[in-house]
C-alpha cells in the first residue's frame, strides 16, 4: 500500500511539473514568440516571461527581432552588350512585423534571395559592362528600393543591399588590364614630358636670369672704366696744365711716343699725325745743323760788292711758311729727323731750354740796320 501511494505522488508530481512547464515560457531579449491557441493565432509575446494554457496554447518558434545579413551566391547576369557577368550581392534586412512575416510568407530568406536575384538581372540588363563597372552605387539605390517596396508586405525592411563583387569573363578581364597598363603608360609619358618641359623652363629661365645679370655687371664694370678713365684723364690734364709745358716739351713728348706708332709688327701702314711734323719741324728750327739755335747769325761773312757793309748786323732770316708741306710718310720724316741732333747727345734741361737770339739780329725800327 505504501508503495503504491508512493509511486502515485511522483507520478502526481511529474504531471504538474510538465503542466508547470507548459504554462510558463522565457521570450529572451531580442526576439518574439507567435503564441497559438487551439491552432489560431492569438498574441505575440515580446521579450520576457509568460504564461500560457497548457495542451491549449503553443508557442511557434521565436523569431530574430535583429537585423539580419544574408550573402548570396554569384549570380550570372547579362548586360546590354551581351555579356555574361558574375554578381556577388549583400541584403540587410530587419522583420518589423512578426505576424506578417510567419503568416504572411512561408520562408522570407528564399524569398529575399529570388526577388534580389531578378530585380539585379533587370537592373543591369539596362546597363553595359562599363556602365555596370561604375555605377554600383545606383545598383545598389536602385535594388533596395524594388526589394523595400517588395518585402514590406512580408513584415521586412531592407536597409541596405551591396554588391560584393562583379566579375567579368576571363578575356574581357586580360583586355582591361591590357586597356588600364596603356593607359597608366599614357599618364607616366604625359608626366614624363610635362617634367621635362618644367625643367626647361627653369633652365631657360636660370640661363636668362644670368644672363641679365652678367649683362648688368658688364655694363656697371663698362661704367666703372669710363669713369676712372674720365677721372684720370681729368687729373692729367690739370697737372699737366698745372705744370704749364710749352711747345718744346709737347714736340718731345710727340717724338718719343713715334716709336710705340710703329712697334707692331702687324701694322703695315701707319699715319702721323700733323703734330708730330710740327714737332720735328720745331727741332729742326731750334737745333741747326751745326748744333747751334736756328736763328743765330752766321760765324762769318764775306764782303761783297753789291751787298751791305761789312760792319752793319746781317738781316734776320726769313721765318718759315706755316703753309709748307708736312712731311707725311715714314720716307719723309726721315729725310728731316737726321738734322736734329741726337737725343742722347742732349740733355733734357737743354732740349726745353730757350733758344738764344742775338739781341743785334732783330730790330724794331726800319733803319736799325745802319752803324751807330
Amino acid at each position: 500500500m505504501d508503495i503504491f501511494l508512493i509511486i502515485l505522488f511522483v507520478v502526481l508530481a511529474i504531471f504538474v511539473v510538465a503542466i508547470l512547464a507548459k504554462s510558463f515560457k522565457i521570450v529572451p531579449q531580442g526576439h518574439c514568440g507567435i503564441i497559438q491557441r487551439l491552432g489560431k493565432y492569438q498574441r505575440t509575446q515580446m521579450a520576457g516571461l509568460t504564461m500560457m494554457v497548457p495542451f491549449v496554447d503553443e508557442m511557434l518558434p521565436l523569431i530574430d527581432m535583429r537585423e539580419q545579413v544574408v550573402t548570396f551566391p554569384p549570380q550570372p547576369v547579362i548586360t546590354e552588350d551581351n555579356l555574361v557577368v558574375s554578381i556577388d550581392t549583400v541584403v540587410y534586412f530587419q522583420i518589423n512585423d512578426p505576424t506578417a512575416a510567419t503568416y504572411g510568407i512561408a520562408n522570407y530568406i528564399a524569398a529575399v534571395e529570388n526577388l534580389t536575384t531578378t530585380t539585379i538581372r533587370n537592373v543591369v540588363g539596362f546597363m553595359n559592362l562599363e556602365e555596370t563597372l561604375t555605377s554600383r552605387d545606383a545598383i545598389n539605390t536602385q535594388l533596395r528600393g524594388v526589394l523595400d517596396e517588395a518585402t514590406s508586405k512580408w513584415g521586412l525592411r531592407v536597409s541596405r543591399v551591396e554588391i560584393k563583387a562583379i566579375d567579368p569573363p576571363r578575356t574581357i578581364q586580360d583586355s582591361m588590364e591590357k586597356q588600364m597598363r596603356a593607359e597608366r603608360d599614357r599618364r607616366a609619358a604625359i608626366l614624363t614630358a610635362e617634367g621635362q618641359k618644367q625643367s626647361e623652363i627653369l633652365t631657360a629661365e636660370g640661363q636668362r636670369q644670368s644672363a641679365i645679370l652678367e649683362a648688368e655687371g658688364d655694363a656697371q664694370a663698362a661704367i666703372l672704366r669710363a669713369n676712372a678713365e674720365a677721372e684720370a684723364i681729368v687729373t692729367v690734364f690739370e697737372a699737366i696744365h698745372e705744370g704749364k709745358p710749352n711747345a718744346d716739351l709737347l714736340a718731345y713728348q710727340y717724338l718719343q711716343v713715334l716709336p710705340q706708332i710703329a712697334d707692331s709688327e702687324s701694322s703695315k701702314m701707319w699715319i702721323i699725325p700733323s703734330e708730330v711734323t710740327d714737332a720735328l719741324n720745331r727741332f729742326s728750327g731750334t737745333y741747326g745743323p751745326e748744333g747751334g739755335p736756328a736763328g743765330s747769325a752766321p760765324s762769318g761773312g764775306g764782303s761783297s760788292d753789291s751787298g751791305p757793309s761789312s760792319d752793319a748786323p746781317a738781316p734776320p732770316p726769313a721765318p718759315k711758311s706755316r703753309r709748307a708741306k708736312r712731311p707725311t710718310t715714314a720716307a719723309e720724316i726721315a729725310d728731316v729727323a737726321p738734322k736734329a741732333p741726337k737725343l742722347e747727345d742732349t740733355s733734357l734741361e737743354d732740349a726745353l731750354a730757350e733758344p738764344e737770339i742775338e739781341e743785334d739780329v732783330f730790330r724794331d725800327g726800319p733803319n736799325d740796320g745802319e752803324q751807330k
